[in-house]
């Protein structure tokens, strides 16, 4: 096992951490960096040797591809081919959402290895909202590759101390950028114009932060609930950001049926007693996603290390209390679906 070192990104230290981490990235090695969104395991999106050590160091499957992030809007030509009957969306989805958390699937060009795309004829694009994470592509001058930086199926990381959880000794730098803004991974979509139809359809693959409602200004939008084992697109996979804990939900409140013995932790939306969860058992642990207020926003941002820490506490399984899927809402319901997913 290797060293993993940690360098600060702070605003003193901020122009050497960009700089070390995009030496390293031109040397191919691969960085765990912060995004908005979650922290992002890097690599140099035309080194294939350098994608192969992303696979390996996440133990993710060669099927499942890669996002890739540009630095300005400029750089997309370099990674995908944009079709003109949906330029003119793309290019005014791309002026309301980037920087931002936006994926775009399109036409991949011949400069993408097909190791990043696993072996599709698309690429997902997006360009990061974060000023580190642009400032490292801006540095290195090429395109990056970069999924979450943890270990393949596990809690997405919203900090560098989360990816030292699941990657110390496996990769050699974490940049950090301190907590993720966002905390929940980009919306995933795909652009298809439509003959006889002033609007082109939207299809949305997996939900995120920037929401239906937000898109429907530029097409119609339609939420995909197609899951995979060969995904087509990044997102797609039916168990995915899981704890090491069984994740329960239910229908109602009143299917909970907790075996003796057995210690339960509890994954509460607000900490409401109105919503039927709070005084339904005897929790060893209660972690709330938005304390009183329910606010989306907060609890998109604090789901994945609330659920880091119900995970940490060695129970029998976690109750998952649902939320109003409207939305950030369908984004955070996502991931709990797929965490509670059999694996």
């Amino acid at each position: 096992m290797s060293e993993t070192r940690i360098i600060s990104a702070d605003e003193e230290d901020m122009k050497s951490a960009v700089c070390e981490a995009a030496a390293a990235l031109a040397k191919g090695e691969i960085v765990a960096v912060p995004t908005e969104t979650v922290y992002g395991l890097a690599a140099d999106a035309f080194n294939a040797d350098a994608v192969a050590k992303v696979f390996a160091a996440k133990e993710r499957p060669a099927f499942d591809p890669l996002i890739v992030h540009i630095a300005s809007f400029k750089e997309l030509a370099e990674v995908a081919v944009l079709p003109e009957d949906i330029a003119g969306t793309v290019k005014s989805l791309a002026g309301a959402f980037w920087p931002g958390p936006l994926t775009i699937i399109l036409p991949k060009s011949d400069k993408v290895p097909d190791l990043v795309t696993s072996g599709l004829p698309t690429v997902a694009v997006r360009q990061s909202g974060n000023v580190i994470f642009r400032s490292i592509g801006k540095a290195l001058g090429r395109p990056i590759a970069a999924p979450s930086a943890n270990r393949f199926g596990r809690i997405s990381p919203t900090s560098a101390s989360a990816v030292m959880k699941e990657l110390e000794g496996r990769i050699p730098l974490v940049v950090d950028g301190g907590a993720c803004r966002e905390g929940l991974e980009s919306t995933i979509i795909t652009i298809e114009n439509r003959a006889g139809e002033q609007k082109p359809l939207i299809r949305v693959l997996r939900a995120g932060p920037v929401t239906k409602e937000e898109l429907q200004k530029f097409g119609k939008v339609v939420i995909e609930k197609k899951i995979s084992e060969r995904p087509d697109a990044p997102g797609q996979l039916e168990s995915h950001y899981a704890p090491r804990t069984p994740l329960l939900m239910f229908d109602k409140p009143e299917d909970f049926r907790p075996e003796e013995g057995k210690r339960y932790g509890l994954l509460s939306y607000r900490g409401d007693p109105k919503a039927g969860y709070v005084d339904l058992h005897e929790w060893e642990r209660v972690e709330e996603l938005s304390p009183g207020s329910g606010k989306l926003m907060e609890a998109a941002v604090r789901l994945f290390h609330v659920m880091r820490v119900l995970d940490e506490e060695g129970l029998d399984a976690i109750v998952a209390e649902p939320v109003s899927e409207t939305g950030l809402g369908v984004a955070i319901m996502d991931r709990l679906r797929r965490a509670s997913a059999p694996r």
